[in-house]
């Protein structure tokens, strides 16, 4: 006799019901169509990214040409070129290196630090539920930017400890980065905390801890994979917000480097030039921007959905 199949499974079809959660979740991605165009939008961001510092970057600071100053586009250059003679082609995908830096970085400190502090405020409770969520609370009563303008201009000083006194210089790129994730890892540290909270309350957390399991291993075999999903979808909504960061920090003048190329900068150096007509540096900045930041929107959505289990197949 054959067995009847269960109506109360998420998996594809064509899918065994033993497959993993994330065989699953990667199936229903293949089955996307945005998400695969999406997809392919970021890759050609990066490699955009990686091309332009090999091949632009290194001659970037002798490019001037003055005598193409504020060029319009052209069939020379598609994309025009700024005050200093520069192709605004190559100025915005230098900047799309700085924003998927800037990103990428911040996430990769932020998302782990809220994950596992969230993780463990929500299983062992008590008073490490306590010191997290104060520094949580703290941290949040400051409005974001000033929270994130504070700690960027923090790390760029003299600090003297053990009677050694170190030069700290954060000031650029890796300053915001770093100022960004010590603001973006409280998102998460809430939401992981809150599922955690659940999962401790579950038969097979009860069952290892009634075995003998330890608490740390029980957070790391346990709780840990249960609330990995929450990261995976706070990675994307946590890059987009960083590449925006990025973008407002350079436009006020205190985001990267002087020099560097950015979108903000590029947005906040055509202010000026709309008013005698020239618009491409800004359309260029605002275009690249734009897309990207849809392509990651919808990108983390599909990947939301997918980790759904009780949404229907694609």
């Amino acid at each position: 006799m054959t067995d009847a199949p269960c109506i109360f499974s998420d998996a594809p079809p064509g899918l065994p019901l033993s497959a993993s959660p994330w065989r699953r979740t990667w199936r229903k991605l293949r089955r996307s169509p945005a998400a695969i165009v999406c997809a392919a939008v970021i890759a050609v961001y990066v490699a955009a990214a990686v091309f332009t510092s090999m091949a632009i970057e290194p001659n970037w600071g002798t490019s001037q040409d003055y005598a193409r100053a504020n060029l319009p586009p052209s069939t020379d250059q598609p994309f025009g070129a700024d005050a200093f003679g520069r192709s605004v082609l190559a100025k915005t995908l230098l900047a799309a290196k700085v924003s998927l830096t800037v990103g990428l970085v911040t996430n990769v400190i932020a998302i782990p630090l809220g994950l596992l502090l969230g993780a463990a405020a929500g299983y062992f409770g008590r008073w490490i539920d306590a010191v997290v969520m104060w520094l949580v609370a703290t941290l949040a009563a400051v409005p974001g930017i000033v929270r994130v303008i504070a700690l960027k201009f923090a790390f760029t000083d003299t600090v003297l400890f053990g009677g050694t006194v170190f030069q700290i210089n954060l000031g650029g790129m890796a300053g915001v980065c770093l100022a960004l994730a010590m603001t973006f890892w409280i998102g998460t540290c809430r939401l992981v905390r809150a599922e955690a909270l659940k999962i401790r309350q579950s038969d097979y957390v009860l069952a290892a801890r009634a075995s003998g399991r330890s608490g740390i291993g029980i957070l790391f075999t346990h709780v840990l994979p249960n609330v990995m999903h929450i990261a995976l979808v706070n990675f994307s909504l946590g890059f987009v917000a960083a590449v925006m960061a990025e973008v407002i920090l350079s436009y006020l003048g205190i985001g990267v480097a002087v020099g560097t190329p950015s979108w903000g900068s590029m947005i906040n150096a055509a202010r000026s030039d709309l008013i005698v007509g020239r618009w491409w540096e800004l359309t260029a900045a605002v275009a690249a921007l734009s897309v990207l930041v849809l392509a990651i929107n919808v990108l983390g959505d599909r990947i939301r959905d997918a980790l759904d289990a009780k949404a229907s197949a694609p």
